[in-house]
């Protein structure tokens, strides 16, 4: 049998293309009810054109509510009002074709459905839109030319929190659903030779002036990058707590103590590393705090990444996820405000644009409650 070969699609022929996810059908089968009914346009809320996933279904789909609605005795003789929508829509998407406005038509299951349709495509925007603010807060993270890398990446933070908060507006999440999507390993900080160096400086002025550690409470050892720099961070706290004596001498046996040579490593390396101090504890503490921020807002931008990178996930978990993930966030931006002495404002969250939905904090509802018992 002779072989056939498959046509080149044609550039303008958007049927021939093919879809890149299942919306890409949802979206063809809403378009294709309101083309159908343009009445039903009226049912549809939570969706705007830029909730579509193609230049061409947000083109039509801005045309369908700028054209005037047909009368529909009319729309069922002739195609008049079908043409004014092409017209308009070509306007934004030059590849819409009579052919590919009729193809919609056939591919629609139920109009009456219009309104599940567009949930559907409310849904996979919401996906899309908090893939996009945790994509934007990665990338903040690693913009060296930042003047001001903390404030502006938990200034992304809260852009991105106030993308959560608008999905949760519109889906409400149910208690204890969380993604199926596994968090990916934190990453290794990109200046880990840099960050090595200032925690081992950071280890021997504190222990040459013990004195200054209670100044930095709000370091933790998690805040450091590796094990053994936060398991010797425990030992000069605890030391200094207990008010005994502190030197590179008494950190080391402290040091043996909890276990931490057992990795191998040489007890005269870390006596010689604490015994090079420089600078001030503070300083160098700052700068550990710093990183462990961006580490912990690079990590909850993955976190969310991977949540709405999986197309399984619903809205419901995703509110959940992301929330769960900021919280880490909040909890390193409070120590920092604290290390720092300064409380910036937090970004004015935008309210929700298209549907405002239940209070969705405690604060929220007891305001509401003071409003009902006036």
């Amino acid at each position: 049998m002779p072989h056939t070969p498959t046509p080149e699609p044609d550039e303008d022929d958007l049927d021939a293309v093919p879809p890149p996810q299942p919306v890409f059908h949802v979206e063809q089968a809403l378009l294709g009810a309101l083309l159908l009914d343009p009445h039903r346009i009226d049912d549809v809320s939570g969706i705007t054109a830029d909730s579509f996933s193609t230049a061409a279904h947000a083109a039509l789909y801005a045309a369908i509510n700028t054209v005037p609605q047909p009368d529909p005795a009319e729309h069922a003789k002739n195609t008049k009002w079908l043409d004014r929508v092409l017209t308009a829509g070509r306007e934004q998407a030059r590849g819409l074709t009579a052919t590919y406005l009729h193809t919609l038509v056939q591919v629609c299951p139920w109009p009456s459905h219009a309104p599940a349709y567009a949930r559907m495509v409310e849904a996979e925007h919401a996906r899309r839109r908090l893939l996009t603010a945790a994509e934007r807060l990665i990338h903040t993270v690693h913009d060296a030319s930042l003047p001001l890398p903390v404030q502006t990446v938990l200034a992304e933070a809260d852009a991105l929190t106030a993308v959560v908060d608008d999905i949760a507006n519109r889906f409400p999440p149910r208690s204890g659903v969380l993604p199926r999507t596994p968090a990916p390993p934190p990453a290794l900080a990109p200046d880990h030779t840099e960050a090595v160096e200032e925690e081992q400086l950071l280890l021997a002025t504190a222990t040459a002036r013990p004195d200054d550690i209670d100044s930095v409470r709000w370091l933790l050892p998690d805040d450091l990058t590796l094990t053994l720099h936060a398991g010797l961070w425990q030992c000069l706290t605890t030391l200094a707590r207990r008010n005994e004596p502190v030197d590179p001498v008494t950190v080391l046996w402290e040091a043996q103590q909890r276990g931490l040579l057992d990795d191998g490593s040489e007890p005269g390396e870390v006596l010689r590393m604490l015994a090079e101090p420089a600078g001030s504890v503070e300083h160098w503490g700052e700068r550990a705090l710093q990183r462990s921020l961006l580490a912990t807002a690079e990590h909850t931008g993955r976190r969310i990444e991977a949540y709405a990178g999986d197309p399984a996930n619903t809205p419901f978990q995703l509110v959940v996820g992301a929330r769960r993930a900021l919280a880490d966030i909040a909890a390193v931006r409070t120590r920092w405000q604290n290390a720092t002495g300064a409380t910036p404002p937090q970004q004015r969250r935008p309210v929700p644009a298209i549907r405002a939905g239940p209070p969705t904090t405690t604060a929220a509802h007891a305001a509401q409650s003071r409003r009902a018992t006036r």
